[in-house]
């Protein structure tokens, strides 16, 4: 037993280090990952199809689009998360397509990438938020359809938003680039 679980523990650091080679994180699967720009640099965001289909297929269908280059963090909120994905740059746009909620068991921790929606379940479009920290209110309530793999540490530089304000943000960080790791020409 003991010698079966060096094994397994051989195997999982190999595969991580395969992972990350010299800083930088790989795509173990190219289609379901996104590589979101930011000025301080790049978050590797791992989509979740099997637990948000349809919300998966939209974020990607927008990022081969281009939709999301140049969108502000508009709503960033410290201690709770940050949001962006609407064209307006003040959380009332969208890109006008209205997905049904795939309401999940999956937490709401940090790095988990989420759905922002109005007041209806099925209200979620193009705006996502990336949490900075654990959101139990959340939790069955917001689709979730992400998680960040690598570059946490940028996602936590994003400026924050004036609290009496609900988080808006003056002159706010702004995505460079957003695309589908699988259309990355390396």
């Amino acid at each position: 037993m003991p010698r079966l679980r060096v094994s397994v523990i051989g195997v999982v650091l190999v595969m991580v280090m395969l992972l990350s080679v010299g800083g930088r994180t790989f795509a173990a699967d190219p289609e379901n990952t996104l590589y979101l720009d930011l000025e301080d640099g790049r978050v590797v965001i791992e989509m979740l199809p099997d637990i948000a289909p349809q919300h998966v297929a939209r974020i990607k269908e927008l990022t081969r689009e281009g939709f999301y280059d140049g969108l502000v963090f508009h709503r960033v909120i410290d201690g709770f998360m940050a949001q962006t994905g609407d064209p307006k740059g003040n959380g009332t746009g969208g890109s006008g397509v209205k997905l049904p909620a795939e309401f999940s068991k999956q937490a709401f921790v940090r790095g988990t990438v989420g759905m922002a929606r109005a007041a209806s379940p099925n209200s979620a479009d193009s705006q996502f938020f990336i949490c900075f920290a654990p959101a139990r209110s959340l939790n069955g309530q917001y689709t979730v359809w992400g998680r960040v793999i690598d570059g946490m540490e940028y996602v936590d530089k994003i400026k924050r938003g004036d609290e009496r304000r609900n988080g808006m943000v003056e002159n706010p960080d702004r995505i460079v680039r957003m695309q589908v790791a699988a259309d990355v020409k390396n």
